[in-house]
């Protein structure tokens, strides 16, 4: 999930051929979960058509104040739209606006709303290589700058003239990563790297054949995003599940085994400012793994188990600089329990949720847990998995900042 999801985007556009570009771009914000508004100059109507931003933006799109072909209708309102956004962007944004942005020069209704905007206001540059070298260019960037303006560095590459140098428009993707990097800035996880697990793990016993256990790995999905949104780097270590996470700030590494998932989570562990244990991991794997699907010879068969690797055993005797947080999921003296694993592992705190807790547990959307520390325990009532990972990640703030 992008951290623009929920921001309200207007987007202006001026008569530059990158304004072909702007399509995707809209696409790209709507995907990440914006609503989004457009305003163009008139020149901007020539490279792309209004119908084609409002099909994309699912929005009116605005170009004067007043409706061209309705002389009946009222004024387009510049002040109301320019306060309504979260943030403003002007993506291509050519020599000639940037020029009468810097001076206040109001001609058109997409400069009358940018004089209008309270919110941060970002600038995609995009001209021919002398104009971009132009000092009254440059001058245009500095003063822009300095009323607090934010700008998106053209990239090098060919230019409509036939050219090759700066002035070419940032691409679609790599101007919303610099919008998302600008909002994750005050991120109270910004900086911090997570390592999460979640999900069960399967111990073979032949070739069709496993000893595992219901696990969803809904919560650890969960807390993966919920770290990511809180600004985190996340690396998520999941074993065989269906979920999938459509968000490029969590690495997402799948496995198997408890084996495989120890090495994933020792090789990462270092580099790790917070190791979250959400997986249920099988305890015990069969000594010996039939080569070949074990047929069916009696009324009973014996397995010889052994243990498998403790991985939050192991990652607790490592740790230097970590918090590290386990998961307690019991049947019977819950916190007791709780509190003997919270000793041993040498964790922060553990996070203990009970199977005698309606809605609590492996499967389903909702979860209750006790968040257990050395000296206090803290209680929640039933929530959504969602909400649970929230109220994790909050207490792991806390701990980081204390």
């Amino acid at each position: 999930m992008s951290v623009l999801k929920g921001k309200k985007v207007l987007l202006g556009i001026t008569g530059g051929i990158a304004a072909f570009k702007t399509a995707s771009l809209v696409r790209l914000f709507v995907k990440a979960g914006a609503e989004v508004k457009v305003v163009m100059t008139p020149a901007a109507k020539d490279f792309i058509t209004p119908l084609t931003l409002s099909t994309l933006s699912k929005n009116e799109v605005y170009s004067s104040f007043t409706d061209e072909d309705d002389e009946n209708a009222g004024w387009n309102n510049h002040v109301e739209l320019g306060l309504w956004a979260d943030f403003m962007l002007l993506a291509p944004a050519t020599a000639s606006t940037l020029s009468k942005m810097a001076s206040g020069n109001s001609d058109n209704f997409l400069l009358a709303t940018y004089l209008s905007a309270k919110c941060p206001v970002f600038f995609a540059p995009a001209m021919d290589l002398d104009m971009y070298k132009h000092p009254s260019t440059r001058n245009s960037f500095n003063t822009l700058q300095e009323y607090g303006n934010i700008m998106i560095p053209a990239g090098e590459g060919e230019l409509a003239s036939g050219l090759h140098g700066e002035g070419r428009m940032a691409e679609p993707e790599d101007i919303i990563l610099f919008i998302e990097s600008y909002f994750t800035e005050d991120l109270p996880l910004k900086g911090k790297k997570f390592l999460i697990t979640a999900g069960p793990t399967y111990e073979a016993i032949d070739p069709v054949r496993f000893i595992g256990n219901h696990s969803s790995g809904k919560m650890g999905f969960e807390i993966a995003k919920a770290a990511a949104e809180s600004g985190a780097e996340v690396i998520l270590i999941s074993g065989p599940t269906h979920l999938t996470l459509d968000d490029k700030r969590v690495e997402l590494i799948r496995v198997t085994s408890t084996r495989e998932m120890y090495e994933a989570a020792i090789s990462n562990f270092d580099d790790a400012d917070v190791f979250i244990a959400a997986a249920a991991v099988a305890d015990y794997k069969p000594k010996h793994i039939a080569g070949e699907k074990i047929k069916k010879q009696s009324d009973s068969m014996m397995i010889e188990l052994t243990r498998t690797e403790d991985i939050l055993a192991s990652l607790g005797s490592r740790k230097t600089h970590q918090k590290l947080i386990g998961f307690a999921l019991e049947t019977n003296d819950e916190e007791e329990n709780a509190r003997k694993k919270l000793k041993k592992k040498n964790l922060d705190f553990i996070v203990l949720n009970s199977l005698n807790d309606k809605g609590a547990g492996f499967k389903s959307d909702t979860n209750k847990i006790s968040i257990i520390y050395p000296e206090k325990k803290i209680e929640f009532d039933l929530k959504s998995k969602q909400e649970v990972a929230v109220d994790i990640i909050k207490e792991i703030v806390d701990l980081l900042h204390a």
